[in-house]
């Protein structure tokens, strides 16, 4: 018999955990909520202060059994779930189906799985913060109120299988929004003068910026352009001005949950779901070698940049026995704390400094490593010192035109010696240096180029720019982001078209809906305003039951209206322009879990489906009777095949190209690099030059 027992989510934990604290613990896994809502009816009760119905989760009763036997045999048991409020809700239920007293030292929570972090924090086990359980639990029960009275509405209405919630509505309307932006955008045009000059043996480009006496002379047709060259008298061009400066540039804070998405999708091109799969494995522990099975990152979900002592005092020796003593932040900068952010722990970073990701190499998958690598790269960086630049602007002058040129170096590297951050947007790197130029002397003019442009329309939404959006505007929490962008596309409310999301016309009419009927739940302002009573209640500022009721006195009025005035509309399905060739009636487009298919609109008495199936004009290699068409894995992934499958297996990641290889006659590919493609082929070493 143990003569503790300690209760985690998952059993990844438990038995790194129980190794770490010894014989007396015996450490067993919830397997995460093991009591919930009912999922067949609402299961608030709103006449009666809103109270929860909780249920034991089907198929949970035989590990919530397990655990009740096993604490009856403790002496004393532990609750150590994770560090947030769902992991708050996790213990509170536990303890009530286990007869443990939530006031008693019962709780334990950790930010990191390791060691000397599991030790500490059973030195200080605390009773159930009911704050934090009532703010959860006030998620849930809005949460639940609005998804299971307004979803049902919509399979009235609308079609089958839809549904509605707090955030993705939210997240809809502004894809939606941004859409309409896209469509009522007019292009204005502009033009660029780029001109190319020498001095001595260096040549160096500069922008027309102005004419003498004004601040800024804009560019906005032809004609103004042929004004600004009917200025220019010859090739010789007069240096007017030279500004050197030394520009300082400091490293971004460590990973939240928000940026750790926003960067693994700009960098290593990962969904969020994938990142927070991912770093879910590298927190609750990988197997290494002789160490045994070690955590490796901190709690994942966190919107706090605040880093230990500890940990910054090791990040100190790292860098110091790495990179040198002048790479070391001098004075830790005290990170802005948004107004939204719970700072309920520490930022995303590594359970260790020195754990390298090149030591890690033989025990992470490639994924598990790029992403580990990511998150400790950020964490290092944010511990350096400034880079320093050396810039310099430099106006040019003939007639009245003015032309400008600069260039900048890297004086320091500093933070920038290990990581950059990367960015939605383009933006100007660090380039060459000018030529060394002082005010009075000449340089000649070698060339001359004006450029038309039109102003473009703002970008659609990629998954990162979203979720940084709906993090500035307050809308939901870390641990929201991935589901909520997950389930608008498995609604068929949004679709990703060249990794940018772009509304479907179901998306667009339940957004009208929404609109009309609910107004509130689509409000950017009022989804906000919400969070904020969330954490009040956390704050303990708020009773809960005061949150909801409010909410749902003006909720409970738009579903009565909804319910009688709520118009039904019909949604035709998109003609695949084919025949079915088992009935002969026409294909349609479908939306299924994995995006469009097309299936045979005599549905039921027919039930022939097939995959949307492009061709890209290249004959099968293998067989040489079929057709090499592009197809979507389950994960969405592109991928090529032959159009006999399954007679003929022909499949490729790369693109097969309609022309041979001039070396040996074989099928040549596109191969992705980081930075555009190349074209190689298949059968020997031929290759050509990467294109971007």
């Amino acid at each position: 018999m143990s003569d503790f027992l300690v209760i985690v989510e998952s059993p990844a934990k438990a038995k790194t955990i129980e190794r770490y604290l010894g014989r007396k613990y015996k450490v067993k896994a919830s397997m995460g909520h093991v009591i919930d809502l009912p999922r067949s009816q609402t299961g608030v009760d709103v006449e009666n202060g809103f109270q929860p119905k909780y249920i034991t989760i089907r198929g949970k009763g035989p590990i919530l059994k397990e655990l009740k036997t096993a604490a009856k045999k403790a002496k004393k048991v532990f609750l150590a779930a994770d560090p947030d409020r769902e992991g708050e809700a996790i213990a509170w239920h536990l303890a009530q189906s286990l007869g443990v007293d939530t006031n008693s030292d019962c709780r334990v929570v950790f930010n990191e799985i390791t060691k000397d972090a599991i030790k500490e924090s059973f030195k200080h086990p605390r009773p159930i913060n009911m704050d934090l359980v009532d703010a959860q639990q006030a998620r849930r029960i809005l949460d639940r109120l609005v998804g299971y009275n307004i979803s049902p509405i919509l399979w009235k209405k609308v079609k089958k299988g839809l549904s509605a919630g707090r955030v993705q509505s939210v997240a809809v309307r502004l894809i939606i929004d941004r859409e309409n932006e896209i469509k009522a955008f007019t292009p204005e045009e502009y033009w660029t003068i780029e001109a190319e000059f020498i001095k001595g043996k260096e040549s160096f480009k500069a922008v027309f910026h102005t004419l003498a006496g004004k601040e800024k002379t804009e560019l906005k047709s032809e004609q103004d352009v042929q004004k600004v060259l009917q200025e220019i008298n010859d090739n010789k061009f007069k240096v007017i001005s030279v500004t050197k400066k030394e520009r300082k540039r400091n490293p971004a804070p460590p990973f939240t949950t928000s940026s750790l998405q926003q960067e693994a999708a700009r960098k290593l091109n990962f969904r969020a779901k994938k990142t927070m799969m991912l770093a879910q494995q590298l927190y609750e522990g990988i197997e290494l070698g002789k160490e045994g099975t070690v955590g490796l990152i901190t709690y994942m979900r966190t919107d706090s940049t605040r880093i230990s002592e500890v940990a910054q005092n090791e990040a100190a020796d790292y860098i110091r026995s790495v990179f040198g003593e002048n790479y070391l932040k001098t004075e830790q900068k005290k990170e802005k704390k948004q107004t939204n952010a719970q700072d309920a722990h520490e930022a995303i970073r590594p359970t260790s400094a020195f754990r390298d990701p090149n030591s890690l190499k033989e025990f992470l998958s490639r994924d598990q490593l790029r992403l580990y690598k990511l998150i400790w790269e950020r964490f290092l960086a944010s511990q350096m010192a400034q880079a320093v630049m050396d810039t310099m602007s430099v106006d040019l002058q003939n007639g009245s035109a003015i032309f400008r040129a600069t260039g900048s170096k890297i004086k320091f590297h500093g933070f920038m010696k290990l990581y950059v951050e990367g960015t939605d947007d383009q933006v100007e790197e660090v380039g060459k240096m000018l030529p060394e130029l002082n005010e009075g002397d000449e340089v000649f003019k070698k060339d001359i180029e004006p450029k038309q442009h039109f102003t473009q329309p703002p970008p659609r939404y990629t998954e990162a720019r979203l979720v940084k959006t709906l993090e500035e505007l307050g809308i939901g929490r870390p641990s929201t982001y991935a589901p909520t962008l997950d389930t608008i596309q498995k609604r068929g409310y949004v679709s990703l078209e060249n990794k940018r999301f772009v509304p479907t016309e179901l998306g667009e009419i339940v957004h009208e809906l929404m609109l009309e009927f609910f107004p509130e739940i689509v409000d950017v302002e009022f989804t906000a305003k919400m969070e904020e009573g969330l954490d009040h209640i956390e704050e303990g500022q708020i009773r809960w039951v005061e949150l909801v009721d409010e909410f749902y006195k003006e909720f409970k009025v738009h579903l009565e209206k909804a319910e009688k005035e709520m118009q039904e509309v019909e949604i035709k399905d998109e003609p695949a322009g084919e025949d079915c060739e088992i009935c002969g009636s026409p294909m349609v487009f479908k939306m299924g879990r994995y995006g469009k298919f097309m299936a045979c609109s005599n549905f039921p008495d027919c039930r022939n489906t097939k995959p949307i199936v492009k061709e890209i004009g290249v004959t099968c290699p293998n067989c040489k009777e079929g057709t090499i068409v592009e197809r979507k894995s389950k994960k969405k992934r592109v991928f090529y095949g032959c159009s006999r499958f399954p007679e003929c297996e022909f499949l490729s990641w790369d693109k097969p190209l309609p022309r041979s290889c001039p070396k040996c006659d074989g099928l040549l590919v596109e191969k992705k690099l980081k930075k555009g493609v190349q074209v190689q082929c298949v059968a020997c070493d031929y290759k050509e030059e990467p294109q971007s």
